[in-house]
C-alpha cells in the first residue's frame, strides 16, 4: 500500500481508501465486517462513511454505516489502526428524518450530529469530520452552472468552522475537512482558519474521476498551493466506468437499481465517453476499473482515492489498483478522450 499526507494534518492515508456507503443497504453487517477485516490487511488504513449512509438515504438506512463500522470496532478492537472519517450533512437536502428535518451546520446540530455519530461508531474521538455539503447555493451533484442565490445563504462559514474548534478543542475530532465544496468555499474556510484561529480545514472530498475531471479547472490549484488534499469519492463514477450501465442496462442490484434518485451519470454522452475509455482499457490489456482508479491515483492533488465495493472480489480489485503505474501511452489516450468529451458528468 501507498501512504500519502493528509493536508497539514501530519496523519499519512492510504491512497486507498475504503468506501463505505453500502453497508446497511446493499450489504449486510457481515459482508461489512469483511470488508473492513480485508482492506485493512491489506493496509487500507483509512476508511469514510457519514451519518447519512447507507445510501440511498432513508430513514430507514440513515446512521446504518456507522453502526456496522461500530460493531467492528467493539469486535476487532483495533480502533487505533484506523483512520477514521465521517460527515455531517449539510443545510437542506430534503431529509425530514434528520433532526426533525431542519438539520444544518450550526452549533445545536453539528454538537447532535457528532455525539450521535460517535455512539454509533463505538468511539470516542473521529480523525476527520467532514461537512457533506455547503449551506448555500452551489453547483453540486451534477449541476453545470453556479446560479448565484444568496438569499438562500445558510449558516454563515465562521460560525460553523468556529463549531468544529469546540469539537477540536473537546477532542471529539481531531481535524476538519469538506465535502462538495467550490474553490470560493474552500478558500473562505481557510481564511475563516487564519483570521480567527480556528482549525484548518486538511482536505476537501468531491467527485473526480474520468467523466468528471472538474476537479481540475480552480480546486486542484487551490489544493495544491494550500496543501488541501482531494479524498477523491467515486473513482469509478458510481459504477458507470466499468461499463455495467451501458445503453440503459440496469442490472439487479446495483446502486441505480435501488436508488431513487436520477444518477448524475445517466447523461447525453456518458455512453460514448465510457465506451471510450473502455476501449483504451481493452486495448492495453487493463482491467477498466483499475486503470481508472489509477488515474485518480496519478494526480499529484489526491490524497486518497475512496473506493467501494459490494462484492469482495471487486473490492479486492480495486484495492489492488494502487500497484498500476499509468504509461505515458495509456495518460495520452485518457486525455484525448477527455479532450474529445470534456466531463459528460460533472
Amino acid at each position: 500500500m501507498q501512504y500519502r499526507l493528509l493536508g497539514r494534518s501530519g496523519l499519512s492515508v492510504s491512497a486507498i481508501g475504503l468506501g463505505t456507503m453500502t453497508w446497511g443497504k446493499q450489504n449486510t453487517e457481515a459482508e461489512g465486517h469483511a470488508q473492513m477485516d480485508a482492506a485493512l490487511e491489506r493496509g487500507v488504513n483509512f476508511w469514510d462513511t457519514a451519518e447519512m449512509y447507507a445510501i440511498p438515504p432513508t430513514a430507514d438506512s440513515y446512521g446504518k454505516t456507522e453502526a456496522i463500522i461500530g460493531s467492528w470496532f467493539q469486535s476487532r478492537g483495533q480502533r487505533d489502526k484506523v483512520i477514521l472519517a465521517t460527515k455531517v450533512i449539510g443545510g437542506g437536502g430534503g431529509m425530514q428524518w434528520v433532526r426533525d428535518g431542519r438539520s444544518r451546520p450550526d452549533r445545536a446540530n453539528i454538537v447532535a450530529a457528532v455525539d450521535a455519530s460517535l455512539a454509533r461508531l463505538k468511539t470516542d474521538y473521529i480523525d476527520l469530520y467532514q461537512l457533506h455539503w455547503p449551506d448555500r447555493a452551489t453547483a453540486r451533484f451534477g449541476a453545470r452552472v453556479h446560479s448565484h442565490q444568496p438569499d438562500k445563504d445558510g449558516v454563515p462559514i465562521e460560525e460553523t468552522l468556529a463549531v468544529f474548534g469546540e469539537l477540536v478543542t473537546a477532542g471529539k475530532i481531531r481535524h476538519v475537512g469538506l465535502s462538495n465544496e467550490t474553490p470560493w468555499g474552500v478558500m473562505r474556510f481557510l481564511r475563516a482558519a487564519e483570521v480567527a484561529g480556528l482549525p484548518r480545514v486538511v482536505s476537501i472530498q468531491n467527485a473526480y474521476n474520468l467523466l468528471n475531471r472538474t476537479f481540475e479547472q480552480g480546486l486542484s490549484e487551490v489544493s495544491l498551493r494550500e496543501e488541501v488534499g482531494l479524498l477523491a469519492y467515486s473513482p469509478l463514477g458510481a459504477a458507470t466506468l466499468t461499463g455495467k450501465y451501458l445503453n440503459g442496462a440496469v442490472p439487479p442490484g446495483s446502486r441505480r437499481s435501488i436508488d431513487h434518485r436520477t444518477s448524475r451519470y445517466a447523461t447525453v454522452n456518458a455512453d460514448a465517453a465510457t465506451e471510450a475509455y473502455l476501449d483504451i482499457a481493452r486495448r492495453h490489456g487493463l482491467s477498466p476499473s483499475q486503470m481508472a482508479i489509477a488515474f485518480t491515483l496519478h494526480q499529484p492533488f489526491v490524497a486518497s482515492s475512496l473506493i467501494g465495493a459490494t462484492t469482495m472480489e471487486t473490492l479486492l480489485s480495486n484495492i489492488d489498483a494502487v500497484h498500476l503505474t499509468l504509461s505515458d501511452e495509456v495518460l495520452a489516450e485518457i486525455n484525448a478522450v477527455h479532450n474529445r468529451i470534456p466531463d459528460p458528468c460533472p
